[in-house]
C-alpha cells in the first residue's frame, strides 16, 4: 500500500507541472462557467414568463458529465503511454513495485486530480443556492456529485488501461475518447427492454447516472456498476503491463 500511495502522489503532483493538464483543466472550468452563466441568464428570462420558476442543479451537472467524457482522456493519455515513449516503463517494471500497485497508483493519481476539479465546481451549486430563493434542493446535489466522482473513478481507470496499450499520447487520447463515447451511447437508442437490448442498456454509462443519481436517487446498483468498471479498468491495466514482462 505504501508504494501505491507513493506512485499516486507522484502522479498527482505531475499534473501541476504539466501545461497540457493545466490547459485541459482551464478549458473544463471555462466551458462549464460559460454554460452556467448562459443557463442563469436564460432562467432569469424564463422566470418572467413562468413566475416561480427556478433552475436546479441539472444546469451544472448535466454539462459536466459530457465534459468529463471529453476531458478525462486528456488527463489519462500520458499515464503509461509517455512512460513507454520515454523508455522509463522498463525501469519501473524492474523497480521493487508490483504491477498492480503501479497501475492502481497511476489511476489513483489521475482520479484525485479529476476529483479536485469536480470539487472546485461546487462553487456553482453554492452560487446557485445564493441566487435561488428560498434555496435549491441539496439532495440531488449530493447524489449528483457522488455520481460524478464514481463516474470519474470508472473513466480514469479505463483511461489508464487504454494508455498502457500505446506509446503515443495522441493515439491513446483518440482510442480512449472513442471507447468512452461507445460506453456513453451504447444503450441509445433502444426499442425493447429484453434480450441483448437490456444488456446494452446496463452497460450504458449515462443510464446509471441520469435515471437515478442525477435525480437525487441513490441506487446501490449504480454504485456497484461504477466501482466494478473502475476495478475492471485497474485489472485490465495490470494484465496489459504484466504481458510486457513476458515479451
Amino acid at each position: 500500500m505504501r508504494t501505491l500511495w507513493i506512485v499516486a502522489r507522484r502522479e498527482y503532483a505531475r499534473y501541476f507541472t504539466t501545461p497540457a493538464a493545466y490547459l485541459a483543466a482551464f478549458l473544463f472550468l471555462l466551458v462549464l462557467g460559460i454554460i452556467f452563466y448562459s443557463n442563469i441568464a436564460a432562467s432569469v428570462m424564463r422566470s418572467f414568463m413562468m413566475p416561480g420558476y427556478a433552475p436546479g442543479v441539472e444546469i451544472i451537472v448535466n454539462p459536466m458529465t459530457t465534459l468529463l467524457i471529453f476531458m478525462v482522456p486528456a488527463f489519462t493519455m500520458r499515464l503509461l503511454a509517455e512512460e513507454q515513449r520515454l523508455g522509463t516503463l522498463e525501469l519501473l517494471l524492474t523497480a521493487p513495485v508490483r504491477d498492480a500497485e503501479l497501475i492502481a497508483g497511476k489511476w489513483l493519481g489521475s482520479f484525485l486530480f479529476v476529483a479536485t476539479m469536480i470539487a472546485i465546481t461546487l462553487l456553482y451549486p453554492l452560487t446557485l443556492n445564493w441566487l435561488v430563493k428560498p434555496s435549491i434542493d441539496w439532495g440531488p446535489v449530493i447524489t449528483s456529485y457522488l455520481g460524478l466522482l464514481l463516474m470519474a473513478a470508472a473513466l480514469t481507470a479505463l483511461g489508464t488501461a487504454i494508455s498502457a496499450l500505446f506509446s503515443n499520447q495522441i493515439a491513446a487520447f483518440v482510442a480512449t475518447l472513442a471507447f468512452f463515447l461507445l460506453l456513453w451511447l451504447i444503450g441509445f437508442p433502444s426499442s425493447s427492454t429484453g434480450g441483448i437490448s437490456s444488456v446494452w442498456q446496463y452497460l450504458d454509462f449515462s443510464q446509471h447516472f441520469y435515471d437515478t443519481l442525477a435525480r437525487g436517487i441513490l441506487d446501490l446498483r449504480d454504485v456497484i456498476y461504477y466501482l466494478s468498471v473502475a476495478a475492471l479498468g485497474v485489472f485490465a491495466g495490470t494484465v496489459i503491463i504484466e504481458t510486457r514482462r513476458w515479451r
